[in-house]
């Protein structure tokens, strides 16, 4: 698995586009953890946009704190094959000062499905979904490793790579 940041971009680049479902993971304010996977897609500088109701867990971890790690990868991969890609930044819940960027959201949660986008006032006021963003800010992928003679699973810094 190990190759330069370069390479491993490549690949994680292709991983992103592959799978559907980012998983993340939240905290409350009170620093108790969640984790959902949600359906997801992405803008050209990899920022990340899912619906999700107001009321689930992770959404109002996200309202209480900004800071969210997600993970991309292939639950189905065989042992010793997989693949990740690990992330760390900021999560936002987006309102109707973001109309523009719910629209373009729509379009890519939508197209990625090849189906028309719902209207974007289905997200906001009293309506029980929203669109929410992820910014990342870290990225990173898995790659082998050995300590005293056993595998290890490492992570390389790919940010310069994906973020650019």
């Amino acid at each position: 698995m190990a190759g330069d940041t370069k390479d491993l971009a490549i690949q994680a680049k292709a991983r992103i586009r592959k799978i559907l479902y980012i998983t993340i993971a939240t905290a409350s304010k009170n620093c108790e953890p969640w984790n959902s996977p949600v359906y997801s897609a992405f803008d050209k500088s990899y920022t990340f946009y899912w619906c999700s109701w107001t009321e689930n867990q992770h959404s109002r971890n996200i309202r209480e704190n900004k800071n969210v790690f997600v993970v991309i990868y292939d639950s189905a991969a065989p042992e010793g094959a997989g693949f990740g890609v690990y992330m760390k930044g900021k999560a936002y819940q987006l309102g109707i000062e973001n109309i523009g960027e719910i629209i373009k959201a729509l379009k890519l949660l939508y197209g990625r499905k090849n189906k028309k986008p719902k209207h974007p006032r289905e997200f906001l006021k009293l309506f029980p979904r929203r669109i929410f963003r992820f910014v990342p800010e870290k990225v990173w992928v898995n790659s082998e490793g050995s300590v005293k003679g056993n595998f290890v699973d490492t992570r390389v810094d790919i940010t310069n790579e994906i973020l650019k």
